[in-house]
């Protein structure tokens, strides 16, 4: 069976960056399942698994447009820094999550400045290139249960780290 729309696939994958470092990857043995075609894995990923069959290996290069976007400037955020615990040691490159109005939002520190934190609401792997090594672990048909979770628009938190979503 080929990776296709509407099957579901799991990978063993390892993700790096144009430096090297590797950013992501599935554990040993417990490869990372999705619905193919269903957004539940950027698409610039789905293009490259598409026909493949279990056992296949690929390298793919997935662009900033076909991942998590390029680096949007109205993201980043001036935030005093009396918002910040007053003994906190505060670095480029740390990460928060704060409650916003429509919920948790996330953001790391882009620079730390005497009166203010200049802050980036950018997704972390925004503007840049991913490689991904892949192998198609197994392609089926989905169960209800897979599909019945794509409806609810998400994971059961009591399966949470089945779904590859991070959820938890």
């Amino acid at each position: 069976m080929k990776v296709e729309n509407r099957r579901y696939v799991t990978i063993e994958y390892s993700l790096s960056l144009d430096s090297g470092e590797v950013v992501d990857q599935s554990s040993p043995g417990e490869p990372m399942g999705f619905l193919f075609g269903s957004g539940q894995i950027i698409s610039g990923l789905e293009k490259g698994l598409e026909g493949l069959e279990p056992g296949a290996a690929a390298q793919v290069t997935v662009e900033p447009r076909d991942g998590y976007g390029e680096t949007n400037p109205a993201l980043l955020r001036e935030i005093p820094r009396e918002n910040f615990p007053k003994d906190m040691e505060l670095q480029a490159g740390m990460g928060f999550e704060a409650r916003g109005p429509h919920g948790p939002v996330t953001f790391r520190i882009k620079e730390v400045r005497p009166q203010d934190v200049l802050a980036d609401f950018n997704h972390p792997l925004a503007g840049e290139r991913l490689h991904f090594d892949v192998k198609v672990a197994d392609v089926r048909e989905p169960r209800a249960e897979e599909l019945a979770e794509l409806l609810r628009g998400g994971c059961d938190e009591s399966a949470c780290g089945s779904c590859g979503g991070g959820c938890g």
